[in-house]
């Protein structure tokens, strides 16, 4: 695909006009965001769990929007594929979200999730979450779309009604989110194929899906041939790289801790020109070159 000369939000809605599925992964950082470009994915999400265990907090909640609203725009400012930023539930009531869409098109993001949680919002995967009622999602959905200055930008409406409500409550306010002026439809999903299978066909055709392929047990963990299948347009795997992160790092750590050197995990830390290369460091050796006086 030929980026030159257009926008974030335009490389974006060239996505999701060309046929095919979008599989994008979901940077906690900006580091782990240039690893999604280096790799391959055309489009980054930011993990809000993982922006959360970044600051040592489990995705309960606890983020300011304007902590979130900062590292996004690190993770943006450090990629040339569009950046969809989790927006958890928009920060407050509807002139709340206009106020979130604002901060986070500044911030250099092309799109961004709003989910449909009552605080205090939670992963979508844990237990104990709540809903606002599907009017007020609609009119949330509507604020943010108002108050986007690049028409371009990308509004993906969460609903997390499946494992709370039941699936009729998901395809109604899907419905509802859809006709309120959502871009994208995401709807939370659980481990009944019966009820993906039957979101799938509801919308299909109707508005593009993304699918959630979470870490989280309950979650079907299908091939992308199967989300083609069944007609989602976008998959995300958003908090992969931050649990190999943290996986790895405390694996590693330990094991130095035990022995007293690196000499056994040498492999595992890998080289140290290619760690820093994820910076451009090959890049701005060649900047400085160019500036030396």
């Amino acid at each position: 695909m030929n980026y030159k000369g257009m926008g974030q939000t335009a490389k974006l809605r060239e996505l999701l006009r060309r046929d095919g599925l979008i599989v994008a992964a979901g940077a906690h950082d900006a580091m782990s965001a240039r690893i999604i470009e280096q790799v391959g994915f055309p489009v980054c999400l930011t993990s809000g769990a993982g922006i959360s265990m970044c600051r040592g907090y489990a995705d309960f909640g606890l983020m300011s929007l304007e902590e979130v609203v900062s590292a996004c725009r690190y993770i943006a400012d450090a990629v040339d594929i569009p950046v969809i930023a989790d927006g958890d539930n928009g920060y407050g009531n509807a002139l709340g979200v206009m106020r979130t869409v604002r901060l986070f098109e500044q911030a250099g993001v092309a799109g961004l999730s709003i989910e449909d949680q009552a605080m205090p919002k939670r992963c979508g995967h844990m237990s104990g979450k709540t809903l606002i009622s599907k009017e007020e999602m609609v009119q949330k959905i509507r604020a943010a779309r108002d108050a986007c200055r690049d028409p371009d930008f990308v509004i993906l409406a969460r609903c997390d009604a499946l494992i709370v409500t039941g699936l009729q409550d998901t395809l109604d306010r899907g419905d509802a989110y859809a006709t309120a002026g959502a871009d994208i439809l995401w709807c939370e999903v659980a481990s009944d194929m019966g009820k993906i299978e039957a979101i799938a066909r509801h919308f299909r055709g109707r508005i593009p899906l993304h699918y959630n392929h979470s870490s989280s047990p309950m979650v079907p963990k299908l091939s992308l041939a199967e989300y083609e299948r069944l007609g989602f347009k976008t998959v995300g795997y958003h908090a992969q790289a931050a649990h190999v992160a943290a996986m790895s790092m405390r694996e590693v750590l330990a094991e130095i801790r035990k022995t007293g050197n690196t000499l056994s995990v040498l492999g595992r830390i890998g080289d140290f020109e290619d760690y820093y290369n994820i910076g451009h460091l090959r890049e701005l050796r060649e900047l400085e070159k160019k500036y030396a006086v």
